[in-house]
């Protein structure tokens, strides 16, 4: 698709400007006011940064301002949407100096990286959202949850076959021991049975070294409330790895006893034994007395496995943010798990190439096309909505339940909404 953006103009006296290494403590600066924390600047030079340079962008203020705004992006070749993958930009450290906020620099950026994605390829933009109600209206939608629990020690789990055959080692995580084996494991399917055809869309893997340098850089500094180096769990069957989990505990004493938390971070597994072997060992540690899990996804096996699920007081929050760029690129680069033969009216203001009626033709599991046409839309909706059911995880009948999408044609609504969902739920276990 041609790059048409309709890119929103700097004020004048502001300037883009591609970063480089040499502004790392300028960025952090800037950062730290758009995010703040207890850390100097100084206290980052411990801290390897996951940014990929040729992606970052700085906006350089009036004579005398210097950096006032940024943005960057991680390059994901290979991001999972339902069934395939698609090269996806996760956009990243946006941030607007305090005294420069309120002068159209967000929308500039966001309409730079827009347009910066059209010229790359990449079909799709993901992102966490800060604040959630900010980049709605740059036509992303929320399109997958994660749930995030308090699980008290020695919570019941129901038994798997096969998980007691497991071997189990606790160890310090360290990127030459683990690193292979935790790159290659996480990359595993969400569903292994299916060898593949379910994978779990979302589920964005850090394919640069900047990330992985960053995954694996650990100072003391940036330990919060106490919590101990990164340690790893690793279950083995028949000395083959199937799972593994990343933690760190916080030791807390009152005057009834020892109240640790395990601070769960990855938890990944290739089969439902492993998984249940796992889980097993990060709900007894000694001296711990609950374990909180981080961005799981809503049909982690764990929520199956616990006997008691309401004791770990589950919450449910937004997990990542999906902006289609090029929408006959990524409707043609899914999979849907039904028939679906619908003509889908788009609008998109920032993006006009998008707009307009597109004609989405699949079998269930099987390739698509998705073409421009004159015909009549069988369903209408926002940009944003798109995003939000692109993953499979929000129901377009849901949205149009809310009035966010009209159905032009009777019955278009049910066939497209089974169509667009997938059997795994989408979530990314990792903030990016």
């Amino acid at each position: 698709m041609t790059s048409s953006a309709s890119r929103s103009a700097l004020p004048a006296g502001y300037a883009f400007r591609p970063l480089t290494a040499d502004d790392r403590h300028a960025l952090l600066d800037l950062d730290t006011w758009a995010f703040p924390a207890p850390y100097s600047i100084a206290d980052f030079d411990e801290l390897a940064l996951p940014l990929t340079w040729e992606r970052t962008v700085g906006v350089e203020g009036p004579a005398g301002d210097g950096l006032v705004a940024l943005r960057a992006s991680y390059p994901f070749t290979r991001f999972p949407v339902p069934g395939g993958e698609l090269p996806t930009a996760g956009l990243t450290w946006v941030g607007v100096h305090p005294q420069h906020r309120r002068r159209g620099l967000l929308s500039a950026m966001i309409d730079d990286h827009l347009g910066r994605c059209r010229e790359r390829g990449e079909a799709l933009s993901a992102l966490f959202a800060a604040e959630a109600a900010i980049y709605g209206r740059f036509g992303y939608g929320k399109a997958a949850d994660d749930v995030r629990l308090t699980i008290p020690r020695g919570a019941a789990l129901r038994d798997v076959p096969g998980a007691d055959e497991h071997t189990v080692r606790i160890e310090h995580a360290d990127r030459e021991r683990h690193g292979e084996l935790v790159a290659r494991l996480h990359r595993a399917p969400g569903i292994p049975a299916a060898q593949g055809a379910l994978n779990r869309p979302g589920w964005a893997t850090r394919e640069s070294e900047e990330l992985w340098a960053s995954y694996w850089s650990d100072p003391k500094t940036f330990r919060s409330g106490g919590r101990e180096s990164l340690r790893v769990v690793v279950v083995e069957r028949d000395g083959e790895p199937r799972g593994y989990a990343t933690f760190r505990r916080t030791l807390g004493w009152e005057v009834t006893g020892p109240r640790g938390t395990v601070h769960a971070g990855d938890v990944v597994a290739l089969d439902a034994a492993a998984a249940r072997a796992l889980w097993g060992v990060l709900l007894d540690l000694d001296l711990m007395s609950t374990t909180e899990p981080f961005l799981l996804p809503a049909d982690d096996p764990v929520l199956s496995l616990l006997v008691d699920p309401r004791a770990a007081g589950a919450r449910v929050t937004d997990n990542v943010w999906v902006r289609l760029v090029d929408v006959p690129t990524a409707l043609a680069g899914r999979r849907y798990q039904g028939d679906v033969d619908v003509v889908v009216g788009v609008t998109d203001t920032r993006l006009p190439d998008n707009a307009g009626s597109w004609h989405l033709r699949a079998d269930a599991f099987g390739t698509a096309t998705c073409e421009r046409t004159q015909a009549a839309p069988d369903l209408e909706l926002d940009v944003r909505e798109l995003g939000a059911a692109y993953l499979g995880g929000t129901s377009l009948a849901a949205l149009a339940g809310a009035g966010l999408v009209a159905e032009r044609s009777p019955g278009a609504l049910a066939t497209a909404s089974a169509a667009f969902g997938w059997p795994v739920a989408p979530a990314c276990g990792w903030v990016f």
